[in-house]
Order: C-alpha cells, then sequence, then structure tokens
C-alpha cells in the first residue's frame, strides 16, 4: 500500500523522539515536518480547534507541500489540532502517543497511551507500559560504533548516568546533583555521566565537583554531538534521574540493571506511577536499593504500536 507518513516534530524532543520511534519501527520511508509555535500556540486546545491555529507561519506553509499524508504520527496535546486539521484536509489517519487531551479525542484513528496516562478506555485507545522511543538495539550498535574511538579509556563496568534536570513543578539543583553522585559510589567500575538541556549550569558544576576519580562527564551543548546513545548501548547498567518519562524507558532498552534517582521531593505523581511500574515489572530498582545485577528485555513501546498500525492496514 504506498503512503506518505508524516511525522510531526515540535519543540520538545522527548516528544520528537516518541514520533520518530514508532516511524522508524514501521520500516517504511517518512518525512519530518518541523513544528514551530508562536504565542498563541500556548492557548488550550478547545481554542484552537482543528486549526492550524498558533503555529508560525512558515510552519503552516510548510505542511502544504504535497503530497498530502496518509498517515501522520505526532505527540504531546500541542500537536493535537494541527494533526486533527491534517485528518479534516486530507483525510488522513492520526496516531497519536500520549493524551491528546479534550476535546477531540475521539478524532484520533489511534492513540497510544502509557499506562501510568489515566486516559479512558475506548476503542481507539492502546496502553503500552512506558513510552515510545528510538532506543533500538540496531541504533544503539550503530552509535557505539560511531562513538568507540571517541569514549574514555576507563575500567570496567561502565555505568552510564542520565541526568535530566529541573521541571515545571519540581527544581533540580546542585544539592540534588551531588546527591545522585553519592547514591552511585556503591556501584563498581566507572560512571560515565551525560547531561540533558534541563540540567542546568548550577547542577552540571556540581556533578563535576562530585565526580570521584572513575568518572567522566560530558555536559550537554545545544546542537552538539551527544555519546548519550552510543553509552546506552555501551553501558553494562544505566543510573536515570526520575524526572523524564522518555529518559526513564529509553534507560531500560539497555536490558541491563537500570536504576532510578527519584527522591520523594522531586518525582511528580505522573513520574512515580512509571517508576512503580518499571520497579513491579523488573525493569528497574531504585537507586541505593538493591544493586545485584540482573537481565531484562528491553523495553520499547514503539515497536507494539508499529505493529498494530500495521496490523489496522494504513501503512
Amino acid at each position: 500500500m504506498d503512503s506518505s507518513i508524516w511525522v510531526l516534530a515540535d519543540d520538545r524532543p522527548g516528544n520528537v523522539s516518541q514520533a520518530l520511534g514508532v516511524a522508524e519501527a514501521l520500516g517504511k520511508p517518512f518525512i519530518v515536518k518541523t513544528i514551530r509555535y508562536n504565542a498563541l500556540g500556548r492557548l488550550h486546545n478547545a481554542l484552537r480547534s482543528a486549526s492550524r491555529f498558533g503555529l508560525e507561519h512558515w510552519s503552516r506553509k510548510g505542511i502544504e507541500a504535497k503530497p498530502p499524508p496518509t498517515l501522520v504520527i505526532a505527540a504531546g496535546r500541542r500537536t493535537a489540532p494541527l494533526a486533527r486539521w491534517l485528518k479534516r484536509r486530507y483525510g488522513a489517519r492520526l496516531v497519536q502517543l500520549m493524551d491528546p487531551g479534550w476535546p477531540g479525542r475521539e478524532r484520533f484513528d489511534l492513540i497510544a497511551a502509557p499506562l501510568h496516562d489515566e486516559l479512558p478506555k475506548a476503542p481507539n485507545v492502546i496502553r503500552t507500559l512506558g513510552a515510545c522511543h528510538r532506543a533500538t538495539p540496531q541504533l544503539l550498535a550503530a552509535e557505539g560504533q560511531r562513538w568507540k574511538d571517541r569514549l574514555p579509556d576507563l575500567p570496567r563496568p561502565w555505568t552510564l548516568v542520565s541526568v535530566g534536570g529541573s521541571t515545571a513543578q519540581r527544581r533540580f539543583g546542585a544539592a540534588d546533583a551531588r546527591a545522585l553522585i553519592e547514591g552511585c559510589r556503591n556501584l563498581p567500575g566507572s560512571l560515565l555521566v551525560v547531561t540533558s538541556r534541563r540540567t542546568g549550569a548550577e547542577a552540571e558544576a556540581a556533578l563535576a565537583e562530585a565526580l570521584p576519580s572513575n568518572g567522566w562527564l560530558c555536559r550537554w551543548r545545544d546542537r552538539a554531538d551527544s555519546p548519550y546513545l552510543a553509552l546506552l548501548g555501551l553501558a553494562d547498567s544505566v543510573v536515570v534521574t526520575g524526572d523524564s518519562m522518555s529518559m526513564c524507558c529509553e534507560a531500560c532498552a539497555n536490558g541491563g540493571p537500570v536504576f532510578i534517582f527519584a527522591p520523594e521531593r522531586l518525582a511528580e505523581p505522573k513520574h512515580a506511577a512509571l517508576h512503580q511500574a518499571l520497579y513491579e515489572r523488573g525493569y528497574a530498582r531504585p537507586l541505593g536499593g538493591d544493586s545485584t545485577p540482573w537481565r531484562h528485555p528491553p523495553l520499547n513501546a514503539s515497536g507494539e504500536v508499529a505493529a498494530e498500525i500495521l496490523r489496522r492496514g494504513w501503512v
């Protein structure tokens, strides 16, 4: 079946990674449409409805390119009005990752919502354990090969420490950064720490100061190449801060021990619900608890969502 698959890529990297993960898992050609919002893009979706309202002018023009889509994959609530407009304009099938919110849930052909999202049951809803992502074994192996000569020569085993940062509701500061490194001190081998765009200079400085001699810090830089995916595949274990659901699920793609750093003060209720689900199913443990090594199947909901799209014959 011929198709034109579009991925809506807005300004939230975690959302974009989820949509790309599903598109890549389909194994079909797809087009990435970059979406950027103006100030009106912050309005509630009830006001934006099924429209291009709230998009920068060049974003509106970019989605007029031919051929039109037959399948649109997007993530997050702010993309929902545009996705619904594309359905109305072109008759495209809509696959939305995470709850698109009210109004218009019934307009989506498929909503893939993590179990920790309390989304009402509906014929167009499937539930997944955790978020979709791009960290397939193939991509991790390729990134590991690309980075193999640029990584530090530190003793094995390696623990990747994947650091998020502050959210709208919780602040990750210097004290939290020091507590994170302190929680890793009993893990064997070397710590390879990678920060992200939300970590911030204060927390990065604290990480550098607290890092032991068997440690290495890679600071996040805008548009700079990152060894994150390479280390995710090469590391023997992963420690991840619990502030990002995407990062927690990516950590579980490693297949080895995953430890989540999530002090109660930093854990939002939805994040805590995901952590608990990962603990109960054997994918992760709290940092500071039992550190006996174990293995688990790599976790990635992208394949599950892609399989459902293929089963329904949409591509």
